[in-house]
């Protein structure tokens, strides 16, 4: 395509204004880079085609590091959600997640808002249909309309437009999310570069009408009493909270399904791609898990000014009569009135082991690429991408090196470490499970292990820095008076709280610490037993709870991340020739060569690599690094 007409010229320009793009150019302009964000549809910024909500086990870890870093989606949540909650309380702190359900409408005017009042950052409807590339560099974009928009990097965040396909039933046609229009040529243009795409898909349950639902024969699921919020920096608290409502599929809703298998696109060859394993349709769902003779079902609103619900729990493609016919067989909803149908939607993906750490391309320089262009899922995922392409095409902009954040620092970090090392065959979601060091990434600490980053890449202000420097401080102190008291069993102060909180009174001097180690021990109760000088914050104590009631724990892991640095610290040379390693299996070779692992850490980690391949590869680094420097001691020499 050749352009019309000169457009303008940017330092970072971003393709889509999704969950990944809006973090990725806040994230460039904040940084001093002035920055383009094209869309589509300048009315479905930050949309949510899918479930109204934010956060979760894993999701609400990323938001709560996304905001740690100086991004936006926090901050948006905590002024625009309908309900809030603290999810797994009963478990330990490694697992406490914060959910919000969102009011999609409001979530999007606000960050579209956010983005129009930014610094440096220009908002404008345009579909990109080519790149501009040089060279093997990238140097801008061309729009449908003929207009070239020049820059010093680009970051593609196209989220499931790329071809994409929505299908109910045996109708099939090209679109993106709910009928918006679909990018088809900068799809086919990605192909031509070079990029090794994937077809994948994913999907939306039906939306019904909150009126034609009886919601006295549901389970209410309310917000949580107390004030949460996603954010460091909120202050005021959403506490006017909307229910969600609980009912469950049955025998005949199975039923319904079995009948009509041979209607559902999945089943009768007219999906092609790949499905997420971890958010399976309803129909998918009956035929794995034949044995269950139910399935949940939540009711949650889409926003505070619309009667429209969402059915999560009820993913489909299947035909809109039989949706209907399922719908009506759930509890509460025997009269219920159907909306919208759902739907599922196929898409392109490029495979995210062309990337680097720092979610450049390896093919193309200049070319960042975030959200569900990488094979994820999920809004978090997606904005949590976002932010550190944003963050590494500004710094490539500016001449500095990227941020990459590790495992153990982060589940942004295990999220694209998993994606540019091991890739994936399925829409890859986040999960606790996937984080080896999910200890130390707690929902409580985000600000602790990331603020310090944010705060040098210039995203996180003075004000707040300082603040949180307070907090940190604040933190230590307490840490250290509590781990010097002593107390003594003829204390009757310490055994009354003791016989309060249900746990064995003292025989002994014993450490205060070590009280509060029990299980049935809290913070409150060492506040009543030893007083602090100055009153401590609610956040202040939760760490000192925290920190020092699982520190054998916490002490473990951190050995554990010691042992795994120094094998992060073993970079391997950009120029390593893989298929020269003998002694290698082949698979490894081959692995290797595509990947270009940057350290043996990362090697370590790619799928098909034993630690066999990464014996030998360590012994033949040892070789090489000594002829390396034998030929420079070489060269120096004959140059005095």
């Amino acid at each position: 395509m050749k352009f019309t007409y000169d457009a303008g010229s940017f330092d970072v320009i971003v393709i889509g204004a999704g969950h990944a793009g809006c973090e990725s150019a806040l994230a460039a302009a904040r940084m001093g880079c002035r920055t383009l964000l094209l869309t589509i549809n300048l009315d479905a910024v930050a949309y949510m085609p899918c479930n109204p909500s934010v956060g979760g086990p894993a999701k609400g870890h990323v938001v709560r590091e996304i905001d740690a870093l100086g991004g936006e989606m926090g901050k948006n949540t905590d002024k625009t959600h309908i309900q809030m909650r603290l999810l797994n309380t009963g478990k330990g702190p490694a697992v406490h997640a914060l959910r919000a359900q969102a009011d999609k409408h409001a979530y999007s005017r606000e960050m579209k808002r956010t983005i129009e009042n930014t610094p440096n950052l220009l908002l404008r409807q345009a579909m990109v249909e080519e790149l501009i590339v040089n060279n093997g560099v990238c140097e801008g974009v061309i729009t449908q309309t003929g207009a070239c928009y020049r820059a010093k990097a680009v970051v593609l965040t196209t989220g499931t437009y790329l071809r994409g396909k929505i299908i109910i039933g045996d109708l099939q046609y090209e679109s993106g999310p709910n009928n918006m229009r679909p990018s088809v040529r900068l799809a086919y243009h990605l192909k031509e570069l070079g990029f090794e795409m994937v077809r994948f898909k994913t999907g939306t349950p039906p939306r019904v009408h909150k009126s034609s639902v009886n919601f006295a024969e549901m389970e209410i699921q309310p917000g949580d009493s107390v004030p949460r919020a996603f954010s460091y920096e909120t202050t005021q608290y959403i506490m006017d909270q909307l229910p969600c409502w609980l009912t469950y599929t049955n025998e005949r809703t199975h039923e319904i399904i079995t009948n009509n298998l041979h209607r559902a696109p999945m089943y009768s060859g007219i999906i092609e791609g790949t499905g997420p394993r971890y958010c399976p349709s309803i129909e998918d769902k009956v035929v794995r898990f034949s044995d269950k003779p139910r399935h949940q079902v939540f009711l949650e609103p889409e926003g505070r000014h619309t009667e429209e619900m969402y059915v999560q729990g009820l993913s489909t493609s299947l035909p809109e009569d039989v949706q209907l016919a399922m719908l009506r067989t759930l509890k509460g909803m025997e009269q219920v009135e159907m909306m919208r149908a759902g739907y599922a939607i196929e898409y392109d993906a490029i495979v995210p082991t062309q990337l680097w750490p720092s979610l450049e391309t390896k093919l193309i320089e200049g070319l960042f690429t975030a959200g569900q262009i990488n094979g994820t899922s999920g809004y978090e995922e997606a904005a949590g991408q976002g932010l550190i392409a944003g963050i590494n095409a500004a710094r490539k902009v500016q001449g500095k090196p990227p941020v990459i954040l590790r495992r153990d620092q982060a589940y942004i970090g295990v999220l694209i470490d998993d994606l540019v090392t091991k890739g994936t065959n399925e829409p890859y979601r986040l999960l606790t499970s996937r984080a080896e060091y999910r200890l130390l990434l707690r929902h409580d600490n985000a600000d602790l292990r990331l603020t310090d980053i944010g705060y040098e890449i210039g995203l996180i202000s003075p004000e707040r820095y300082a603040r949180f420097c307070k907090k940190r401080e604040m933190i230590e102190q307490e840490k250290e008076r509590i781990m010097n008291i002593r107390v003594r069993p003829d204390n009757p102060v310490v055994q009354q709280v003791l016989r309060e909180a249900g746990t064995p009174e003292l025989s002994e001097v014993t450490e205060l610490a070590q009280l509060l180690r029990r299980p049935e021990i809290t913070y409150e109760h060492i506040r009543r037993i030893a007083p602090a000088e100055t009153e401590i914050p609610a956040e202040v104590a939760e760490q000192v709870e925290i920190q020092i009631k699982y520190e054998g724990y916490i002490r473990k892991s951190l050995e554990q991340v010691e042992r795994m640095k120094k094998v992060e610290e073993k970079r391997i040379p950009a120029d390593i020739d893989y298929h020269q390693i003998s002694g290698m299996s082949k698979e490894a070779r081959e692995k290797m060569s595509k990947i270009r692992p940057l350290n043996i850490g990362q090697a370590s980690r790619i799928s098909g690599v034993n630690p066999a391949d990464i014996s030998v590869l360590m012994i033949y680094l040892e070789h090489y690094n000594r002829v390396v420097a034998q030929s420079a001691e070489q060269a120096g020499g004959s140059g005095n």
